[in-house]
Order: C-alpha cells, then structure tokens, then sequence
C-alpha cells in the first residue's frame, strides 16, 4: 500500500494528458441570431474531440518532498514488516527452545525414577530379609510418587508447547510437526563476543523503521513550505469541434487554448503557516522516538550480552552440581546395598540429583534463549538482507482463503 501511494505521488511530476469527446444534438429558436453557423439550420448535431494537457510546475519542490516523503514512508513499511518477521523467527526459536527444555526435564525425571525404582526394588528385598525396617520401604515409595507428580505438569507443558509451534508456523494445533527439539540438537556461536560495534545496532529493523519515519516526516515540512508559495500552472487543450462526426479535424474545424496560471495565497486564516508548524512538531517528536528506539536498542544489546556471561557461569556451575550430585548418589547407593547408610541419607541425595539435574537443563535452555534474545537485539539476518527498490509495480496475489 505505502509501495502503490508513493507510485501515486510520483505521478505529479508529470502532466496530466485526458481526451474527451462530446456530442449533442441541439435546437436554436428559429428567431434567435444563435444558429448553425455552417447550415443555417436552427437544429443540428455538435461533435467535438480535444485533448487537454495540465502541468504544474514543481518550481518550490513541493511534489518533490511528497514523493521523497512517500518513499520514505513505503522505506518504513518495509522495516517494520522485517521486524514482524524477526520477531515471528524469534517466537519460533524461542519456542524451540523450551520445547527443548521440557522434553530434557522430563528425561531427567524419568531417569531419576528409574533409579528410585530400582533402588525400591532393593529396598524391598532387604525388607523381605529383615535388613531394613518397612518404613524405609514406605518412605521410598512415597519419593517415587513425589517425582512422578512432576511428570503430568511438564507433559501438559510440553503439549501445550507443540500447539504454540504448530501456531507459530502456520498450522492448527492438530497438525502433527514432523520435527522435535531437544537441547543437544542446539548449537551455539564458537564465541560470543563481549563488545558489539555500534553500526551493528544500527541495522535492526526498528531503528531503520524510526529512521524512515524521520526522513518522511522531514519532508513534510518542505511540502508545507512549498504550499505557502506561488503555485504556477501551465495548461492547454487542443482539438475539433464539427456538426458531423466526417466533418472532423478538417479544415476550419481545429481549435486550441495555451494558457498559464500562477496562485499566491494571501489570507486563509493561518491554516498554512499551522500546517508548516504542525509539519515541524511532528518531525521533532518523530526524532526523539527515534532517540528512544536507538536507546532501547543499545539496552536490549546489553542486557542480552550480561546475561549470556551470566548464562556461561551458571551452566557451568549447574553442570558441576549435576555430576557431583551424581557421583553423591552413587556412593550412597553402595553404601545402603552394604548397610552404612540410612534412608533418609539416600532420599536426600536422590533428591540433590534430580533438582541438580532440572537445574542444568533449565540453565542450559536459559543460555539459548539469552543468545536468541541477543540475535533479536542486534536486528537478526539484516546481512543477509536483500536491497529493496521501494517504488515499484506492486504484486496482486492470490489469498490460499
């Protein structure tokens, strides 16, 4: 629509060219001196073909602001719908990810039933043989129930998950989505950097969106000056006019008017000296957005950056508890096999191991979610961003509705 207005504006450079052609059949009271001058005759048919050319001539700029302000209005439309983009691609990663995360958190739980269970069964069989009392059979049970009430809501999620990308990708969420993400399948940058160049910012869609709207709103103010001065037409008709239409473009028949306009307001109760001051508001507030939106830009960038040092930290850290949670549940395994540890020792490190192990696939997914968090920032894809040319013949398209 922005692409087909400044098409539209173009259109004042030009002349404006329109033919015409007109025929009556008219009667002249027989008394009147008003008759055919050809016949005599006080009815006859009157045809008349001409060709009218209208120029106004851009002499202050004005038709060239309008333009440069629709093209730079289209230049806008074109950021903002690569920001709907970006932001739709992020969406989708981002739900990527925490499909991801829910499918690792489940694996983890299902993994730490399993040694429940298996140390359950050990438990039993030292109940059965008198070696431990039945409450310490009872009271691993109930740590097996207690990690199984944590599957049902991350399922729930996970599905619910699958719904949002099916969603997000176009789809109802009864689609089947052939693919499906898990943590490993993810691969992060060999190294993210701890300083960005600022041109880098510079090149996200909403910048050069509020960029656009600056210039276009900058060129409203020379159409609004343009308005106050003299307007200078130019314009003339050629053509025939003939009592029958064989009669045409012959001799005597041929008419044409050259003429030339030129408008000076003088009085129209200030409404162009408000509408230039109007023009200039707009554009000093269009710049503070601007401002604001290259501000906002620079914090996105590094909010996103502290939190991937952050993420790095944290990963390491929650990966060391998980090992050392593991190698904690190990020992007191063994060591409750051979009677040197109590239950409630073992309960605790079953415990230590399953949140060690949420805890790292959440820190995990934490840290790609920050490195999609800082892709967006950074605008996302705009180097592989093809040059657009702004004012061209807009594509009809067929709607799959």
């Amino acid at each position: 629509m922005a692409q087909a207005n400044a098409l539209a504006v173009r259109g004042g450079l030009f002349p404006t060219v329109a033919a015409s052609f007109d025929a009556s059949r008219q009667q002249t009271p027989a008394a009147s001196l008003q008759t055919n001058a050809a016949s005599g005759a006080d009815l006859y048919s009157l045809h008349t073909a001409q060709l009218t050319v209208s120029y106004v001539l851009d002499v202050w700029g004005g038709t060239r602001r309008a333009l440069e302000s629709a093209q730079a209005s289209a230049e806008q439309q074109v950021f903002l719908r690569e920001a709907v983009y970006l932001t739709l691609t992020a969406n989708i990663a981002l739900a990527a990810i925490q499909e991801a995360s829910l499918r690792g958190q489940i694996e983890a739980t299902r993994r730490v039933i399993a040694i429940q269970l298996q140390q359950l069964d050990l438990l039993r069989k030292q109940s059965e043989a008198g070696q431990v009392a039945e409450g310490d059979v009872l009271a691993q049970e109930t740590a097996v129930a207690q990690a199984r009430l944590l599957l049902p809501p991350l399922e729930k999620q996970l599905a619910q998950q699958r719904h949002l990308l099916a969603t997000l990708t176009g789809r109802f969420p009864a689609d089947n989505i052939a693919a499906s993400f898990r943590l490993s399948t993810f691969k992060l940058p060999r190294k993210v950097p701890l300083s960005l160049p600022a041109d880098f910012v510079r090149q996200r869609p909403d910048i050069r969106a509020a960029e656009a709207n600056v210039h276009s709103l900058n060129a409203q103010i020379g159409v609004a000056i343009a308005n106050r001065l003299p307007q200078i037409t130019l314009s003339g008709n050629a053509g025939s006019t003939a009592d029958a239409m064989e009669r045409l473009f012959t001799t005597g028949t041929n008419f044409w008017t050259i003429a030339g306009n030129v408008t000076q307001p003088i009085f129209n109760g200030g409404t162009l000296r408000a509408r230039q001051i109007q023009a200039e508001a707009a554009w000093v507030q269009a710049a503070e957005q601007y401002r604001s939106t290259v501000l906002q830009a620079f914090q996105n960038v590094a909010d996103a950056l502290r939190a991937l040092q952050a993420d790095d930290k944290l990963v390491q850290a929650a990966r060391a508890a998980e090992q050392s949670a593991s190698r904690s549940l190990d020992l007191v395994r063994s060591q409750v096999a051979q009677g040197q540890a109590s239950l409630p020792v073992l309960l605790n490190a079953q415990n230590a191991y399953l949140q060690t192990s949420l805890a790292r696939v959440q820190a995990e997914a934490q840290r790609l979610a920050d490195t999609v968090a800082l892709f967006q920032a950074l605008g996302g894809g705009w180097w592989n961003r093809e040059e657009v040319l702004l004012v061209v013949e807009p594509k009809v398209t067929k709607t799959p509705f």
